[in-house]
């Protein structure tokens, strides 16, 4: 059955109302959050905070890819409660996401027992337990990693507004940790991060149960059947998972390596300075990929069914949108910071102005992205992401040194026009008149006339 523009716009608005909520309710308490860390354990607790919290973002590709596959399984599925096939898919992802999360602990302890974080991680490290945390840390992400299918679920179904309203559970057990830390006296500034990551768990594990209910009893049955390697084969995940891997691999060495280069490079306020506008400006960057994360299972269905979808008129809301919205943030931002760090950090208009440049370029890039999510589309967008790479980091080193904080994210706007936007776009028109074509030759021949 086709979806109407209406249900497109109200799946996407659904969820882009439930990341505002989050995303305000995590903005307040963020904020205070922050604050205490500074006020109690220093700038420099609050600096290595920003870069403990940043790992995940090094290791999308952790899940191998499995979200494409089910994603694309329980979405192009008419019953998906009853669907053999999506069972399986099921299976895959936490077969797979079982040895990821397994192999990612091993390296933690690894990395810790060769002391290895200060080299990887830099100045912001703190020298007084910063190990230890960040080892937690690491392993906290492994042991929640195969948890995580019940979100890929969820937005398969079409519950990615469910989905991210779940995410309204971690600010306030972010900041319930640190008041605790306060309180009691616990001298562990080296150590909030590591609440970050077990708030995250906690998320993961809500969203497995509410995905379990969305389609029961599929998920419980897959979970039983993981271990029957040969009673219970999986299904081919190769074709989808691959690009997804590489480009998971290619685009945080591309997009989140900032705070590295920063930690590297600089001595001065200028970490501080980037993870305060990260913070903020993550929180609209989050709010537009979630909105269009509830495009991913519409283009999906269009593509089972054999009808044309296109993306284009949904870029242009995309831009028109965020730019609105990092505008405002801009605006506002440098009151906000004052409030934050107490004086400490001030945020100029390079930063404010970079920032804004590239959310807009960010929210453009997500629905033609949300459209390119079958193998080919993915294919597609290997080699100009791989390109990516080493374009982005060049210009973030050769920038640092001129604008400080702003200069990596002038390199990744630059970059994302470049290599995502602008190709993407290309392959989307090309692509949306191929189906086309096919649409009406395939469309029956009325002989009477």
């Amino acid at each position: 059955m086709a979806r109407g523009r209406g249900g497109i716009w109200a799946s996407v608005s659904q969820t882009a109302v439930a990341k505002i909520f989050v995303m305000g309710l995590s903005g307040v308490l963020g904020i205070f959050t922050s604050r205490m860390i500074i006020e109690h354990f220093g700038s420099g607790a609050y600096a290595q905070y920003g870069l403990l919290t940043s790992l995940p973002a090094l290791l999308p590709f952790a899940d191998l890819g499995i979200a494409a596959v089910v994603i694309n399984a329980i979405a192009g599925s008419d019953e998906p409660k009853r669907d053999l096939q999506v069972r399986r898919s099921i299976v895959t992802a936490f077969r797979i996401l079982t040895v990821s999360g397994a192999v990612i602990m091993l390296v933690a302890i690894l990395i810790t027992v060769l002391d290895l974080w200060p080299a990887i991680l830099g100045n912001g490290l703190a020298p007084d337990g910063g190990s230890v945390a960040a080892f937690l840390c690491l392993a906290t992400f492994g042991l929640v990693l195969p948890m995580t299918v019940g979100q890929r679920i969820l937005i398969g179904v079409g519950k990615t507004s469910t989905q991210v309203a779940t995410q309204a559970i971690a600010a306030p057990a972010i900041f319930l940790g640190v008041w605790l830390f306060v309180v009691t006296g616990f001298d562990g500034g080296s150590f909030v991060a590591v609440l970050s990551y077990a708030a995250s768990g906690v998320v993961a594990a809500v969203c497995l149960v509410l995905a379990a209910r969305s389609i029961r009893p599929q998920v419980w049955q897959a979970m039983k059947e993981v271990p029957k390697l040969r009673s219970a084969p999986g299904v081919p995940a190769f074709a989808l998972a691959w690009p997804m891997v590489v480009q998971m691999i290619a685009l945080p060495i591309a997009m989140q390596t900032d705070r590295l280069l920063l930690s590297h490079l600089t001595t001065g306020p200028e970490l501080a300075q980037y993870n305060l506008a990260t913070q903020l400006f993550g929180l609209v960057i989050q709010t537009i990929g979630a909105a269009g994360l509830a495009l991913w299972p519409i283009y999906a269905k269009a593509r089972s069914a054999k009808r044309v979808e296109s993306p284009l008129v949904p870029t242009l809301w995309f831009l028109g949108g965020g730019l609105a919205l990092a505008v405002v943030l801009a605006a506002i931002s440098p009151w906000i910071a004052g409030f934050v760090s107490d004086g400490e950090i001030t945020l100029g208009w390079p930063i404010l102005v970079s920032y804004v440049v590239f959310v807009a370029l960010q929210a453009a890039k997500y629905p033609v992205g949300m459209y390119m999510t079958d193998a080919k589309g993915l294919q597609f967008q290997v080699l100009p992401i791989l390109f990516m790479v080493p374009l982005n980091l060049g210009l973030s080193w050769v920038l640092i040194p001129v604008l400080g904080a702003a200069g990596p994210i002038v390199g990744s706007a630059v970059a994302v026009a470049i290599c995502q936007v602008v190709p993407n776009l290309w392959y989307v028109q090309r692509d949306l008149a191929r189906r086309r074509r096919l649409a009406t030759e395939a469309e029956p021949v009325d002989v009477a006339r």
